[in-house]
């Protein structure tokens, strides 16, 4: 039991950073409230899924090749430009959004979810370096059984603080006012450009 608990609290661990999805969470949570944050972070869940699968069956090594990482270093720094600087222009509309906006589906706000953790190289390096240290220092001594459920532990642990975040950006939403609504949400935006510049410079250096 207590693996299953140091797990967890690995998880946790994992999920708690403010990183350039965990921007992009708060911020949805605070514009569109608790469900849209929720469900963009079940998108990202997915992903973290599915690059589990991908490092448990070998596969890492191909998405850690230089060319993989020039792309993904590319991509992230495109798409977390291009959101933090859209954010950036649409402060104005925040106190519009909250109460006459146009409402936004569900659904968009899982892709979102998905497309942002798929396309954020810290994910995939991540899963790389943690989960793939994990899976090497259990080879031969843990079974397939022990591998999965130490690992549905990250995921509960991943889930525990996206709730947790969610809950608390829509509270956020509900209690600050319009001005500190602006505030927050510009220093999201500011994050997740820092984010996209820095991985712009590592995928110049990767490629020069």
């Amino acid at each position: 039991m207590n693996s299953i608990f140091t797990y967890i609290f690995l998880g946790i661990s994992m999920a708690a950073p403010i990183g350039p999805v965990k921007s992009v969470l708060l911020n949805t949570g605070i514009k569109n409230g608790f469900f849209h944050a929720w469900f963009f972070s079940l998108g990202a869940l997915t992903t973290d899924i599915m690059y589990m699968f991908i490092v448990y069956f070998g596969v890492g090594q191909f998405i850690d090749s230089p060319l993989m990482r020039i792309i993904l270093w590319s991509f992230g720094c495109f798409v977390l430009l291009y959101t933090g600087i859209e954010n950036l222009l649409s402060l104005h509309k925040i106190e519009m959004n909250l109460k006459f906006g146009k409402r936004v589906r569900l659904r968009k706000s899982i892709l979102s979810g998905f497309f942002m953790s798929l396309l954020n190289p810290l994910t995939i390096l991540f899963w790389l370096g943690i989960y793939g240290s994990i899976l090497a220092n259990t080879a031969g001594v843990s079974t397939g059984y022990q591998i999965f459920i130490n690992s549905i532990a990250i995921l509960v642990g991943i889930i525990l603080v996206d709730f947790i975040m969610s809950f608390l950006s829509s509270g956020a939403r509900k209690l600050l006012s319009t001005k500190l609504l602006k505030i927050v949400s510009l220093i999201s935006s500011i994050i997740m450009i820092g984010f996209g510049i820095y991985f712009g410079m590592q995928a110049f250096q990767a490629l020069f």
